[in-house]
């Protein structure tokens, strides 16, 4: 059930791009060359404000744009492992196939999954009679909020 990349955003497309990227060992070896070829360079450049301007700019950068990307992929991921916990707690003949690979998905699709299993707990607490909080809390993720 992997989507289609065609249908997911362009950001999140990126943001999973970049993340598996990241985490590769020659992704860290040419983080690690770069500091060298900058540290090698100080004596060239006479070690001046602009040489450490260059490092500090460019670390600054990264560090944040990698940030939301970070953060986007934890949010799907976080989000598609609580979907497969409710398929798990909710099917008692096994669970659903169709949601083993959620964390490919964009968070659309994932919202749209998840409001069915909200309205699978609503129901489940009126028949228990105790409806409350996560009620409220339902209403606002239907409502965008």
């Amino acid at each position: 059930m992997a989507q289609n990349s065609k249908d997911q955003s362009f950001f999140t497309r990126m943001a999973m791009a970049v993340a598996k990227a990241s985490g590769k060992p020659a992704t860290f070896a040419i983080a690690v060359l770069i500091v060298v070829v900058w540290a090698a360079s100080g004596p060239l450049f006479g070690f001046g404000d602009t040489w450490q301007l260059v490092i500090n700019t460019g670390t600054t950068i990264v560090t944040f744009l990698m940030v939301f990307l970070i953060q986007n992929t934890q949010n799907r991921d976080t989000e598609a492992i609580q979907i497969k916990l409710d398929e798990l707690i909710y099917a008692l003949e096994g669970p659903n196939a169709a949601l083993l690979d959620l964390e490919e998905l964009d968070e659309k699709t994932l919202d749209k999954i998840r409001g069915t299993y909200i309205k699978r707990a609503l129901e489940a607490r009126r028949k228990l009679g105790c409806e409350g909080a996560p009620e409220r809390e339902a209403d606002a993720s239907r409502n965008g909020g």
